[in-house]
């Protein structure tokens, strides 16, 4: 049992090799189809991302289930990465090439139609991003960009409500700590009654 669970049933080096050109290929195409695709905007994609990894697997691993493939597997993988990392943090230009550019969506209020398309995003879920930044419409928007790694970067403008909101409560805290310091009576520790 114990020597089924460790024999590798495909050599060595096609153990490594198998996993890092997977890697190498799931990154090339990843990077051809969009941000999109990292951004898991729908149901769709993340369906796209799971078949996507059961498709695969079988290139990673062969016909070798055992543990120890699975390890070397695993080492190979994370060695690549590792590698690819550091090679782009010494190579910037490099990286960039690799991971593309940002995508301004939206700037001043004005949705941008034509990025839009590129990236193949619709209104409504340019619509759900804006909300879950708790900003109530388009006008509020002073910028929304599509990160290379499918983040969204939005700022509100100055007078959108969410800010109104921040600064309210800002300047409330704010009220609410000179009425404290009021009632306290000088060389008193907070929290310790006049009495004690």
């Amino acid at each position: 049992m114990l020597q089924d669970m460790f024999h590798l049933s495909l050599p060595l080096l096609e153990k490594i090799i198998r996993p890092v050109l997977v890697y190498f290929a799931l990154i090339l195409l990843l990077r051809l189809f969009g941000k999109r695709e990292l951004a898991q905007l729908n149901p769709f994609d993340l369906v796209l991302l799971l078949m996507l990894s059961n498709t695969v697997q079988n290139a990673v691993i062969g016909n070798d289930n055992s543990l120890a493939g699975g390890i070397v597997g695993a080492v190979a993988l994370l060695s690549a990465n590792f590698a690819l990392n550091r090679l782009l943090f010494h190579f910037p230009k490099l990286d960039r090439s690799l991971q593309g550019s940002q995508t301004v969506l939206v700037q001043d209020g004005e949705v941008d139609k034509r990025a839009m398309q590129r990236e193949m995003l619709t209104l409504e879920e340019l619509i759900q991003v804006i909300h879950r930044q708790n900003i109530t419409g388009m006008q509020d928007v002073k910028l929304c960009v599509l990160e290379p790694n499918g983040t969204f970067y939005v700022e509100s403008t100055e007078d959108s409500v969410p800010r109104q909101r921040h600064d309210e409560v800002m300047q409330q805290l704010s009220a609410l700590q000179q009425e404290i310091a009021k009632l306290r009576t000088p060389g008193q520790k907070p929290g310790v009654p006049s009495g004690a």
